[in-house]
């Protein structure tokens, strides 16, 4: 099939600060050596869409060189990984308002393409899925929009978007976040037995003409004003996915997310050869430990662990922990350096944790340079933002770049 992907990645992800305070919200990297943005673009590739474009705003430099650095495909063929950031012209000076925006805004790149079926995809999820079921689905139903839906019981379902199909899988219906009302139950999804709804993913399937037709207004976002507009007119269909699906909307989200893939059978395994991720290549040595426990744990390239103690956490990247510490329950982003390189500069504590340090319950985020016998914890504390750390749904963050001093508690 002729097919184009397109990722959404102009969001402010403010419900993800600090991690968003300097990048956007797909550059927010995950499982230690990837980022968010490596999630959708892995699922293209590995379903043979290899004409993708990336759609950014906020905060988009440090997106734009990952992508750059990372995806280059052959000279030779027509493939690519293409960023479009908003942009003003002169018969429009507005940024993107919305994710319909965002594409009304790009259609004339993606016409370029004579491409037969657009896939829209969210750039802040973690999922593995087969699209080219989904897209068989939507040809052989001979739908023109197909969603893809994620069954969820009735606690959920008021907080999220809700579809209703008929028993062949048209939609009929669609309300966002209709909260534990008798609206909802009017929603309920007629294929199960028990009490199921089917959530909206943000993952969408449009036979172009029909794309650029439903766009053919001032709408600005597909789940509020298109979906619910098409519904009536255009012959729209779930495709329901069984699979692991999370919206990496929140911290604590980001948080237990992270910390699932330590698992020994984890949901989203990292470890599937069908569904491999890709990223950017970084030439690091091995990772070394010396005389450390650890257990239940992720580590990076080029890690030196020298501690205590490193349970259930993630170890990105050149991340340093240093004799006698013990971290626990904790995703360290590792750094872009070592101590000894000249970018470093001569701060007196190097990037990474010192020695008899304790952390637990935390997100450390790049670049960080914690001093010795520090102690970062959030138990006690109320959610806010503080002076070298936040705390939100009872997860501490310590922002990137930030310099923790030793015998520091935080």
């Amino acid at each position: 099939m002729n097919v184009i992907g397109v990722i959404l990645g102009g969001g402010a992800g403010t419900r993800l600060q600090p991690l968003t305070s300097e990048r956007s919200k797909p550059a927010v990297p995950i499982a230690g050596k990837y980022r968010l943005v490596d999630i959708p673009i892995s699922n293209c590739i590995n379903n043979d869409i290899k004409k993708i474009f990336v759609l950014t705003q906020f905060n988009s430099e440090s997106l734009h060189r990952h992508i750059h650095t990372s995806y280059r495909f052959d000279s030779f063929n027509k493939n690519f990984v293409r960023i479009l950031a908003a942009q003003q012209s002169p018969g429009d000076e507005s940024w993107y308002t919305g994710t319909a925006d965002a594409v009304r805004k790009t259609l004339g790149h993606l016409e370029n393409e004579n491409a037969d079926y657009v896939v829209i995809l969210s750039g802040d999820q973690l999922y593995s899925m087969d699209f080219s079921a989904m897209l068989e689905e939507h040809v052989k139903r001979g739908a023109e929009v197909t969603i893809a839906t994620k069954p969820t019981d009735r606690r959920d379902a008021g907080s999220l978007g809700i579809l209703q199909s008929d028993e062949d899988s048209r939609i009929v219906n669609f309300v966002e976040k209709p909260g534990d009302t008798p609206e909802l139950t009017q929603l309920r999804a007629p294929m199960y037995e028990e009490e199921t709804y089917l959530a909206s993913m943000g993952i969408y399937v449009f036979n172009a003409d029909v794309l650029k037709r439903l766009l053919n207004n001032d709408s600005k976002d597909f789940g509020k004003e298109v979906i619910p507009q098409a519904i009536d007119n255009t012959k729209v269909y779930s495709y329901i996915y069984e699979g692991y699906w999370r919206d990496i909307g929140t911290i604590r989200n980001f948080w237990e997310s992270s910390l699932q893939l330590t698992d020994a059978m984890p949901e989203f395994s990292l470890y599937n050869t069908k569904y491999r991720i890709y990223t950017r290549m970084r030439y690091l040595p091995p990772s070394k430990v010396l005389s450390c426990v650890v257990n239940n744990c992720l580590l990076s390239e080029g890690c030196i662990l020298s501690g205590r103690e490193v349970s259930r956490s993630i170890v990105g990247i050149r991340g340093v922990i240093g004799e006698g510490t013990v971290m626990r329950n904790t995703v360290m982003m590792g750094a872009d350096f070592y101590a000894d390189e000249p970018r470093a500069g001569d701060h007196p504590i190097p990037p990474g944790i010192g020695r008899d340090c304790h952390v637990e319950d935390a997100i450390i985020d790049k670049n960080v340079r914690i001093g010795d016998r520090v102690i970062i914890s959030p138990k006690g504390k109320t959610d806010g933002n503080y002076e070298l750390y936040s705390i939100s749904d009872g997860v501490i963050v310590v922002p990137k770049g930030t310099v923790i001093p030793s015998d520091t508690v935080l």
